[in-house]
């Protein structure tokens, strides 16, 4: 029992409350001990082995047996009677931008609306406009909000796929029959979501790969199980493949599974002009596949230079000349945008600078909310100086790493910072996040963004469109704008490493590159363990095609000074 199906139950039990009309008390207990699980590094299964639950906070006597329940039996009754007082074609519903348990709760009561269809057809036919705060301009938000329900349905964030490829990846290497694996897929190419998850591996015994594979512990439902390839349906509800072929087989299989659907017709099509035929079997000659033991022989082959995985989309990739430096985890050596206790995180400013300090990073960049973010705690300019004061004492007693004084500054409505200059001038570096009124017109958004781009004090633009994947789209941006202020004022773009934001979206990371933009991978941390979320923003910076040279904390902490001053 992972700490995140704990979080998503407890999670759905809070939307449930509110639902069937509970006080808001009550679903925020358990909305609550989610966040607190979400961001701890302990194994709640373990705390319950331990008996040590109420060291979770807010977990009391009946939170404590729910959880117990859930991690010792894989179910809670408790949850099952609440999902039972609602049709399950009612939680289509929860996917809709916008369109929270209140209002959901009022058009299933009052017009009996339980699905997305239900609740497409009454914003078309009028029907909705007999409720409360439901008028034509609410209407046409939720045809909107339904069409991206329906879009992201069976799509996963991509470390939820990732933790359970790289399970399963570590599951089947303990076969002995095993040659190579490998992950496969959208996955692979670092897309921000992804359906499915694809593992290819060669092995001397196909069935023994097959059999752990679909015995795996974690498996919820068997949906196909042959010679080489099975399918399942996993305890998460993400569903997996696992192919298996022949070594010979291996690198093109790899290459056929990896590529997206454009960039494998386009490499097909590169085949047959040289008189060869490929697929996921080999590069054929005359009916005789080519000895290519990896993927650049394949490439070599066929005149091209190794594409990295994360190119792969048939976005301009043919045309390199050589394969470019992508950036890697192992080039970052700061570490940006982190909260600490002090506002809205887990741990302290010594313990996140000893995580990173530890996992390898010079330096650290503590940037707490400011103080319009009254819900996260946010810094007043009083709790400012005397977090600076902390910050000068621990770096004396550090060696080889130091702690930046930043903050995260809401971007108040008319695109101002949070504070005044004396305060804004204190920092050594400034994130600009918007995080209210994200339901902008484009020219308003940019003018927005513009503004605080604009201010003299700001160093990067944090998490640019505000999106979250699966939730809500980002505020729509005149993205040539936007460049063009950050170019004139030396700002850099963020890419935000949560999975739940992965924003600035890869096809204008690209486009930021090409304008020459600086940008900056940060974790968002409000953890430890956040910090290592790194690694899903180097994927996207990797996949908008940045090396090292592009990315702000892969600079030395001397290189930013300098690149700050301009």
């Amino acid at each position: 029992m992972t700490n995140k199906e704990i979080v998503s139950l407890l999670e759905e039990i809070a939307l449930l409350l509110d639902l069937a009309g509970e006080s808001p008390f009550k679903g925020r207990a358990y909305t609550n001990v989610a966040r607190q699980i979400e961001q701890s590094e302990e194994d709640v299964e373990t705390l319950v082995e331990e008996e040590r639950l109420r060291e979770i906070k807010g977990v009391g006597d009946a939170l404590e047996q729910k959880i117990t329940e859930f991690v010792n039996t894989g179910k809670l009754q408790y949850h099952q009677d609440l999902r039972a007082k609602f049709p399950e074609s009612l939680f289509e519903l929860f996917g809709i931008p916008g369109l929270g348990p209140k209002r959901i709760k009022q058009v299933y009561e009052e017009l009996g609306i339980d699905s997305l269809a239900a609740l497409e057809e009454a914003c078309k036919n009028g029907a909705l406009s007999a409720l409360k705060g439901f008028g034509p301009k609410m209407q046409d938000k939720l045809l909107t909000g339904i069409a991206f329900a329906r879009e992201q349905q069976g799509q996963h964030l991509y470390n939820r796929a990732y933790l359970e490829a790289k399970r399963l990846k570590n599951l089947l290497s303990e076969e002995k029959s095993l040659i190579r694996i490998e992950v496969a897929g959208s996955l692979r190419r670092c897309k921000e979501v992804v359906k499915d998850v694809d593992i290819l591996a060669s092995s001397k015994d196909p069935a023994k790969i097959m059999d752990r594979f679909v015995n795996d512990a974690e498996v919820q439902l068997i949906t196909g199980h042959g010679e080489t390839k099975s399918s399942v349906v996993l305890r998460s509800g993400i569903a997996a493949d696992l192919r298996v072929v022949t070594d010979a087989e291996f690198p093109f299989a790899l290459a056929h599974f990896t590529g997206s659907k454009e960039h494998n017709v386009a490499m097909r099509q590169r085949a047959k002009d040289r008189g060869l035929k490929l697929n996921e079997y080999g590069l054929f000659a005359d009916g005789t596949s080519k000895k290519c033991k990896t993927e650049s022989d394949i490439h070599k082959a066929l005149g091209l230079p190794y594409i990295p995985p994360e190119l792969r989309e048939d976005m301009g990739e043919f045309a390199l000349e050589n394969s470019p430096e992508l950036v890697t985890l192992d080039d970052i050596v700061g570490m940006f945008h982190s909260h600490s206790r002090d506002s809205d995180g887990q741990n302290t400013i010594e313990e996140m600078a000893t995580a990173a300090r530890e996992l390898g990073y010079h330096y650290l960049t503590m940037t707490d909310h400011s103080q319009t973010a009254a819900y996260a705690n946010g810094l007043t300019p009083d709790r400012i100086k005397k977090q600076h004061k902390k910050i000068d004492q621990l770096n004396k007693t550090l060696d080889d790493f130091v702690v930046l004084k930043g903050i995260e500054s809401d971007i108040r409505a008319d695109g101002a910072l949070d504070y005044d200059d004396d305060v804004l001038a204190s920092f050594d570096l400034i994130i600009a996040s918007v995080h209210s009124g994200l339901d902008m017109s484009e020219a308003d958004a940019t003018k927005r963004v513009v503004t605080a781009v604009e201010n003299p004090h700001t160093t990067v633009l944090g998490h640019p469109t505000g999106r979250l994947l699966l939730s809500r789209k980002g505020y729509p941006l005149d993205y040539d704008k936007l460049f063009d202020a950050c170019l004139a004022n030396n700002v850099a773009i963020e890419i935000n490493a949560n999975c739940k934001r992965l924003d600035l979206d890869w096809r204008y990371v690209r486009r930021a590159k090409e304008r020459g933009l600086k940008l900056c991978i940060g974790p968002d941390a409000h953890s430890t363990g956040g910090i290592e979320d790194m690694i899903y923003g180097v994927g996207i910076a990797r996949k908008g095609w940045l090396t090292p040279d592009d990315v702000l904390n892969c600079m030395t902490l001397d290189e930013f000074r300098a690149w700050k001053k301009g």
